[in-house]
């Protein structure tokens, strides 16, 4: 089986390589960012794909949606530093086959790249009590933000800080900043760079 390993990390990669000895016939690659990633996908056409989300220039979600559009056959699984519920509900809902954090063990992930490469699927089983309880399918959180959420989102996305955004949206900084809190709520993030990121990436706005 072949296997695409995309993470900025050369430590991580080196890891799974290692932990990916342990399933027979396995022929590994690694790329380091998203355009290599795409360009080995052609190359290489690997039947399973471990990526992380947050890569430099092309970002992992954006990547995930040409790999799933460009390599229907190729199975991903996501292995991110995220472990919030919005991460995994945009990553499934955009063509994931499985999702884990960074946290889970190394025979968690064995058993889900083993579930997904015979064409099941896998959630992390935090996230997936996470999910469970927060509804009986997989909603999107991104649909509850608002025209103005989103516009905040962009402007986040390109460079600017809560009083530049204030400024251009003709309100004041603490309406900015109080709908940056909202924002976090409804997508279940704890950071404001990790708006920033979801906007870089489209992951917002781009399957809404």
């Amino acid at each position: 089986m072949k296997v695409l390993l995309v993470d900025d990390h050369a430590v991580v990669r080196s890891g799974l390589r290692r932990l990916l000895t342990a399933l027979p016939e396995v022929r590994i690659s690694e790329a380091a960012n998203g355009r290599d990633a795409l360009t080995l996908m052609r190359d290489e056409r690997p039947a399973l794909v471990i990526l992380d989300l947050n890569l430099p220039g092309l970002g992992g979600l954006e990547l995930l949606r040409r790999i799933v559009a460009e390599h229907s056959e190729a199975r991903v699984v996501v292995l991110s530093m995220h472990a919030e519920v919005f991460y995994a509900t945009r990553a499934l809902r955009l063509g994931a086959a499985g999702y884990l954090s960074k946290n889970a063990s190394p025979e968690e992930l064995l058993q889900a790249v083993r579930r997904v490469s015979a064409g099941g699927r896998y959630i992390e089983a935090e996230i997936a009590q996470r999910l469970a309880l927060g509804a009986a399918e997989i909603a999107d959180p991104a649909q509850r933000l608002t025209e103005r959420d989103l516009e905040i989102m962009r402007l986040l996305g390109d460079g600017q800080g809560l009083s530049e955004i204030a400024d251009a949206l003709g309100v004041s900084y603490k309406t900015v900043a109080n709908t940056c809190s909202q924002i976090k709520a409804k997508l279940g993030v704890a950071r404001t760079s990790d708006l920033v990121r979801l906007s870089l990436d489209g992951g917002v706005t781009a399957a809404r």
